[in-house]
């Protein structure tokens, strides 16, 4: 989860004149869900063996805050960054990326996956 903070950490400090991303129509709002999607996979192993004993929708419930509330933090970050801006609609990508994960971490796929 650390690692993956960090390298969010690393990626969002890239000032935007040295930002490569395809040319692609909402390409840094699918980077966003993809990250904290990922966020939100590590947080579950991270928390996840503390909290079996709770229902598993208040650990979805602190998957998603811990990944909105860095990604807070990440969009503050950006604001100091050149040619970066933080941006709601950023944040609100972060959030997608966490509910997704939590949506198909509590489905019946992933159980039949046993992941």
């Amino acid at each position: 989860m650390v690692l993956v903070m960090g390298g969010i950490f690393f990626l969002s400090g890239i000032p935007g004149n040295r930002l490569i991303l395809p040319n692609i129509e909402g390409i840094d709002k699918i980077a966003h869900i993809v990250a904290y999607g990922v966020l939100a996979i590590t947080v579950f192993h991270a928390f996840g063996p503390w909290f079996r004993h709770i229902h598993p929708w208040w650990l979805t419930a602190l998957v998603i805050t811990v990944c909105v509330l860095y990604g807070i933090t990440d969009e503050y970050h950006q604001f100091f960054i050149p040619g970066r801006t933080s941006s709601l609609f950023d944040l609100l990508a972060d959030g997608c990326g966490a509910v997704i994960v939590c949506a198909v971490r509590n489905s019946n796929f992933w159980k039949r996956l046993s992941l």
